[in-house]
């Protein structure tokens, strides 16, 4: 399938398919065990919107796998945003809910893709003021590189 973009023409591509999806989510969810020691400390934030998609999905295979629930939840990083005035005159702003104090605890934020860095750090001030866990790690689906800051994802 193509689309046009000005004057060329760009091919789609596909770059998971459901069972690609899938297989990358359980490596994901086992990293976390195995890094982590299990899940006792372990909360998941999705960050503002794909990354709380995904974020539902590996907390299901904790409980599929691990028969353990996980505590998730959701943080729109947008008034954290360091390009807010950019984006629009009236920002959209999303649900950010914490399950619970994050003091001591083990946070996965969990985002689709990881470009510059500037979505994490955002994410990084928004969970600076809920509380001060014990560690923070990245999970995400794809890392295109490109950084414009020293953020890498733990795991990919």
């Amino acid at each position: 399938m193509t689309k046009e973009r000005g004057r060329k023409w760009v091919e789609k591509v596909k770059v998971l398919g459901a069972g690609d999806m899938e297989r990358v989510l359980r490596r994901i969810a086992v990293e976390i065990v195995e890094r982590n020691k299990g899940l006792d400390k372990v909360i998941l934030l999705g960050i503002q919107r794909r990354g709380v998609h995904l974020a539902a999905r590996i907390r299901e295979l904790f409980r599929e796998e691990e028969k353990v629930k996980v505590p998730s939840g959701e943080l729109d990083i947008t008034l954290y945003r360091d390009d807010i005035s950019v984006l629009a005159d009236q920002p959209v702003v999303h649900s950010t809910s914490v399950p619970g104090d994050i003091t001591g605890k083990r946070i996965i934020l969990v985002d689709d893709v990881l470009f510059t860095g500037r979505t994490v750090r955002a994410a990084l001030d928004a969970i600076t003021d809920l509380g001060r866990p014990e560690r923070v790690q990245l999970a995400v689906l794809v890392d295109r590189g490109h950084r414009e800051l020293p953020i890498a994802a733990d795991y990919v």
